[in-house]
């Protein structure tokens, strides 16, 4: 995460901010020197990830804090190329298939690989928004009335039931939810 990631910060069902991380911080911070009582829930908009942020000190050292960059811990595999190793299981007979494949079974596991991705790539990134759109609903919206048909709704691709159930929702929640399930192509009569 970096300052730049793109959040979003709740106070309570109202939106408080949008955008950068180092300016949602900012309005969170004001908003709790404010009210230390105010309940915020800050987001990663991609993921909708809950983002904690460390608001001692002054505005200034927030900021300073946010920029810090993050090492990733150093992992197994060829890095410069980006290679991952971990463990695959397979039966005898597909070992036995991968072994008189050209180039071995870890080329033949990355074509296999990337043939599938292809193939289902408009159904996995639909999968991942369902997802995405799932987690803030479930952390901020989980008691609203009509939840858990919203829910069901949205996992069926189903816009009129779930803008139903959505109805009397607060319009920031509301909102939000729709803005994570755009992005994509949409194929007629489906969340966008």
């Amino acid at each position: 995460m970096t300052t730049t990631t793109s959040c979003t910060a709740f106070s309570g069902m109202t939106r408080l901010a949008t955008g950068a991380l180092a300016t949602v911080a900012r309005a969170v911070k004001t908003t709790l020197d404010t009210d230390p009582t105010a309940t915020i829930l800050v987001f990663d908009n991609t993921t909708s990830q809950q983002v904690e942020l460390d608001l001692r000190g002054s505005m200034e050292e927030v900021l300073a804090r946010l920029a810090l960059p993050s090492v990733p811990p150093a992992t197994p595999g060829r890095p410069k190329l980006g290679v991952v190793a971990r463990e695959v299981t397979l039966l005898p007979r597909h070992w036995e298939w991968l072994a008189t494949q050209p180039g071995g079974a870890s080329v033949a596991l990355r074509k296999l690989v990337e043939e599938a991705r292809k193939a289902s790539a408009w159904e996995d990134a639909r999968r991942q928004q369902h997802e995405v759109a799932y987690r803030f609903l479930s952390a901020i919206a989980g008691d609203l009335p009509g939840f858990e048909e919203a829910t069901r709704a949205l996992f069926a691709d189903n816009t009129e039931t779930f803008l139903t159930h959505t109805a009397a929702w607060p319009v920031d929640i509301r909102e939000h939810a729709l803005m994570l399930l755009g992005g994509l192509p949409q194929e007629p009569g489906t969340l966008d």
